[in-house]
């Protein structure tokens, strides 16, 4: 690193590589955290369970089982992306990473977990169909508008995850390289940011503001919809059906939703990193665990195409 602007009252230093602090900087913690290996491990297979099972069983062919593995998808997409070098800090006293590798890693987190936001609102969508509209609900999620609606979703979050990224990373003069979190966060990121750092968080608010609350307004607008259609069914038990269907969704996405808004509608100046990083385990590693559980082993048809799944395997080996 070579150091810049001798004479100024902050001093800027050119960056090729920084610096993960990781989840704590206590020594006597990182070994004991390293048991994160083991979520990681569940966030994986689960995932993939998922992905395989919806892609492959002729009986999960449905649009609410398309969503399923595309939220799959980005669960271990963004876990994988920041899981394996948080893990690496668990066993190594500076957990370096180059200029170019922390860029990515933010331009695919972002692209991620903001795919993951409109994904939520899409299946809300899809829920609002399937209980309000059921006669027509192939009709409507064709596969066409299905593949549209997931296309526009990653579209636009890797558009914004790129205007971001480049906006931060264009210049190579910082204040240190010290990230205090255990990835590259747009929020740590500009603590460190050598100018136009007010700029950028403007930027970085403004979508996020549209992001959440254009997401959740999608959600909040099909769920009010779906509330309407339940409170005028006759039958007790086409009501419970229809409440059972929206329960895991809408566990999901008050947690996530929670999550992301105590993180990112903050003003700077009020920032805990420490709180922070406490919410940040809850949505890359905690939610993408708990998402095929939550989904999918509570789901009669899933856990169907699991046991053909077994049966086959046994079958084949026999």
């Amino acid at each position: 690193m070579k150091k810049m602007d001798k004479w100024n009252k902050t001093t800027l230093i050119q960056v090729t590589e920084f610096i993960l602090v990781g989840i704590t900087d206590l020594p006597d913690l990182q070994i004991p955290l390293f048991l994160f290996f083991i979520i990681y491990l569940v966030i994986v297979l689960g995932n993939l369970a998922l992905i395989v099972l919806t892609k492959l069983d002729s009986h999960l062919k449905t649009p609410m089982y398309f969503f399923l593995r595309n939220l799959a998808f980005i669960d271990l997409g963004y876990s994988t992306a920041i899981g394996p070098k948080m893990l690496v800090n668990f066993v190594v006293e500076k957990n370096f990473i180059s200029y170019t590798g922390c860029a990515i890693q933010q331009v695919i987190f972002l692209t991620l977990i903001m795919s993951e936001l409109f994904m939520l609102s899409v299946m809300a969508y899809d829920r609002y169909v399937a209980i309000c509209n059921p006669l027509l609900y192939m009709v409507i999620m064709s596969e066409r508008r299905c593949y549209i609606l997931v296309a526009m979703s990653y579209l636009y979050s890797s558009s914004v995850a790129l205007l971001v990224t480049i906006k931060i990373f264009i210049s190579s003069l910082w204040k240190s390289n010290i990230i205090s979190h255990f990835y590259c966060d747009c929020l740590p990121l500009l603590t460190i940011l050598g100018k136009d750092a007010k700029d950028v968080e403007l930027i970085i608010l403004n979508f996020s503001a549209f992001n959440l609350g254009f997401s959740l307004f999608l959600v909040f607008l099909s769920y009010g919809l779906i509330l309407i259609a339940i409170l005028r069914m006759n039958s007790a038990e086409g009501r419970q059906k229809a409440f059972s269907t929206c329960g895991s969704h809408l566990t999901v996405v008050i947690v996530f939703y929670g999550t992301l808004t105590f993180m990112y509608w903050q003003p700077q100046s009020k920032h805990s990193f420490e709180t922070d990083k406490i919410a940040s385990i809850f949505y890359t590693l905690i939610i993408p665990m708990l998402n095929p559980l939550i989904y999918s082993l509570r789901n009669k048809d899933v856990i169907d195409a699991f046991k053909r799944a077994l049966k086959y395997q046994f079958k084949y080996l026999l």
